[in-house]
Protein backbone atom coordinates (compact mmCIF):
# COMPACT_ATOMS: atom_id res chain seq x y z
CA UNK A 1 0.00 0.00 0.00
CA UNK A 2 1.07 3.36 -0.92
CA UNK A 3 1.94 5.99 2.01
CA UNK A 4 0.80 9.69 1.17
CA UNK A 5 3.27 12.03 2.15
CA UNK A 6 1.03 14.86 4.36
CA UNK A 7 3.79 16.95 5.19
CA UNK A 8 2.74 19.76 2.41
CA UNK A 9 4.63 22.68 4.41
CA UNK A 10 7.81 21.08 2.82
CA UNK A 11 7.30 20.27 -0.01
CA UNK A 12 3.64 20.82 -1.78
CA UNK A 13 4.77 20.04 -5.19
CA UNK A 14 6.23 16.38 -3.86
CA UNK A 15 2.55 16.16 -1.46
CA UNK A 16 0.46 16.92 -4.41
CA UNK A 17 1.68 14.65 -6.50
CA UNK A 18 1.89 11.92 -3.88
CA UNK A 19 -2.02 11.76 -3.29
CA UNK A 20 -2.30 12.06 -7.30
CA UNK A 21 -0.54 8.70 -7.38
CA UNK A 22 -2.72 7.85 -4.57
CA UNK A 23 -5.32 8.43 -6.36
CA UNK A 24 -4.68 6.70 -9.25
CA UNK A 25 -4.16 3.20 -7.64
CA UNK A 26 -7.63 4.17 -5.95
CA UNK A 27 -9.33 4.36 -9.49
CA UNK A 28 -7.05 0.87 -10.07
CA UNK A 29 -9.08 -0.55 -7.63
CA UNK A 30 -12.42 0.69 -8.09
CA UNK A 31 -11.94 -0.30 -11.61
CA UNK A 32 -11.22 -4.53 -10.02
CA UNK A 33 -14.50 -4.12 -8.08
CA UNK A 34 -17.04 -2.73 -10.90
CA UNK A 35 -17.47 1.07 -9.24
CA UNK A 36 -17.57 2.87 -12.50
CA UNK A 37 -18.85 6.03 -11.31
CA UNK A 38 -15.44 6.08 -8.84
CA UNK A 39 -13.20 5.27 -11.40
CA UNK A 40 -14.00 8.34 -13.46
CA UNK A 41 -14.30 10.24 -10.20
CA UNK A 42 -10.95 9.49 -9.03
CA UNK A 43 -9.57 10.31 -12.12
CA UNK A 44 -10.76 13.69 -12.30
CA UNK A 45 -9.18 14.20 -8.76
CA UNK A 46 -5.70 12.55 -9.98
CA UNK A 47 -5.82 14.99 -12.66
CA UNK A 48 -6.67 18.12 -10.50
CA UNK A 49 -3.96 17.13 -7.99
CA UNK A 50 -1.51 16.64 -10.89
CA UNK A 51 -2.19 20.08 -11.99
CA UNK A 52 -2.14 21.36 -8.38
CA UNK A 53 1.50 19.71 -8.31
CA UNK A 54 2.68 21.75 -11.19
CA UNK A 55 1.51 25.09 -10.36
CA UNK A 56 3.48 24.75 -7.14
CA UNK A 57 5.98 24.10 -9.09
CA UNK A 58 5.49 26.74 -11.33
CA UNK A 59 4.08 29.81 -9.78
CA UNK A 60 4.98 31.53 -6.42
CA UNK A 61 1.39 31.03 -5.40
CA UNK A 62 -0.51 28.33 -3.92
CA UNK A 63 -3.38 26.81 -6.39
CA UNK A 64 -6.78 27.81 -5.91
CA UNK A 65 -9.31 26.35 -4.85
CA UNK A 66 -11.13 24.99 -7.40
CA UNK A 67 -11.81 21.58 -9.54
CA UNK A 68 -11.88 23.29 -12.51
CA UNK A 69 -8.70 21.61 -14.87
CA UNK A 70 -9.05 24.30 -17.06
CA UNK A 71 -8.39 27.16 -15.01
CA UNK A 72 -5.78 25.53 -13.30
CA UNK A 73 -4.09 24.42 -16.65
CA UNK A 74 -4.40 28.15 -17.75
CA UNK A 75 -3.32 29.75 -14.35
CA UNK A 76 -0.03 27.91 -14.58
CA UNK A 77 0.55 28.69 -18.10
CA UNK A 78 0.25 24.61 -18.96
CA UNK A 79 -3.00 24.51 -21.07
CA UNK A 80 -1.23 26.45 -24.04
CA UNK A 81 1.26 23.29 -24.34
CA UNK A 82 -1.55 20.73 -24.39
CA UNK A 83 -2.26 18.92 -27.73
CA UNK A 84 -6.62 19.39 -28.68
CA UNK A 85 -6.38 15.77 -27.23
CA UNK A 86 -5.31 16.65 -23.72
CA UNK A 87 -7.33 19.79 -23.84
CA UNK A 88 -10.52 17.63 -24.91
CA UNK A 89 -9.85 15.29 -22.25
CA UNK A 90 -9.01 17.60 -19.34
CA UNK A 91 -12.94 19.32 -20.38
CA UNK A 92 -14.37 15.51 -20.34
CA UNK A 93 -13.14 14.31 -16.85
CA UNK A 94 -13.61 17.86 -15.31
CA UNK A 95 -17.52 17.40 -15.86
CA UNK A 96 -17.06 13.94 -13.62
CA UNK A 97 -16.29 15.78 -10.36
CA UNK A 98 -19.37 17.42 -10.36
CA UNK A 99 -21.65 14.35 -12.10
CA UNK A 100 -19.77 11.42 -10.04
CA UNK A 101 -21.14 13.50 -6.63
CA UNK A 102 -24.75 14.40 -6.95
CA UNK A 103 -28.10 12.44 -7.79
CA UNK A 104 -28.99 14.42 -10.70
CA UNK A 105 -26.03 13.78 -12.62
CA UNK A 106 -25.60 10.20 -11.44
CA UNK A 107 -27.97 7.84 -13.41
CA UNK A 108 -27.17 9.44 -16.95
CA UNK A 109 -23.19 9.03 -16.20
CA UNK A 110 -23.49 5.72 -15.32
CA UNK A 111 -24.94 4.51 -18.26
CA UNK A 112 -22.17 6.14 -20.48
CA UNK A 113 -19.09 4.50 -17.77
CA UNK A 114 -18.85 0.89 -19.18
CA UNK A 115 -15.79 -1.09 -18.25
CA UNK A 116 -13.95 -0.26 -21.67
CA UNK A 117 -14.45 3.22 -21.10
CA UNK A 118 -13.56 3.36 -17.77
CA UNK A 119 -10.29 1.37 -18.49
CA UNK A 120 -9.97 4.49 -21.67
CA UNK A 121 -9.91 6.79 -18.69
CA UNK A 122 -7.35 5.42 -16.59
CA UNK A 123 -5.14 4.72 -19.56
CA UNK A 124 -5.74 8.71 -20.76
CA UNK A 125 -5.21 9.40 -17.29
CA UNK A 126 -1.82 7.73 -16.70
CA UNK A 127 -0.56 9.43 -20.26
CA UNK A 128 -1.85 12.89 -19.43
CA UNK A 129 -0.39 12.59 -15.37
CA UNK A 130 2.93 11.32 -17.03
CA UNK A 131 2.98 14.28 -19.66
CA UNK A 132 2.33 16.93 -17.19
CA UNK A 133 4.95 15.38 -15.08
CA UNK A 134 7.69 15.20 -17.79
CA UNK A 135 6.84 19.30 -17.61
CA UNK A 136 7.71 19.78 -14.45
CA UNK A 137 10.99 21.99 -13.99
CA UNK A 138 13.85 20.60 -12.76
CA UNK A 139 14.60 23.34 -10.30
CA UNK A 140 11.56 24.63 -8.04
CA UNK A 141 11.06 27.69 -7.58
CA UNK A 142 11.82 28.83 -3.88
CA UNK A 143 9.85 30.90 -1.21
CA UNK A 144 12.78 30.83 1.25
CA UNK A 145 15.87 33.50 1.89
CA UNK A 146 18.09 31.18 3.11
CA UNK A 147 17.87 29.26 -0.69
CA UNK A 148 19.71 32.63 -2.10
CA UNK A 149 23.44 31.67 -1.25
CA UNK A 150 26.51 32.81 -3.47
CA UNK A 151 28.53 30.29 -4.99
Amino acid sequence: MRQINIDMATDKTAYWLDIADYDLDTAEAMYKTGRWLYVAFMCHQVIEKTLKAYWCATQPNDPPYTHNHKRLADGCGLYQLLSSDQREFIETITNYNTEARYPEDKEELARTLTPNACRQIIDDTKQLQQWIKEHLPATRPSNSSADTSES
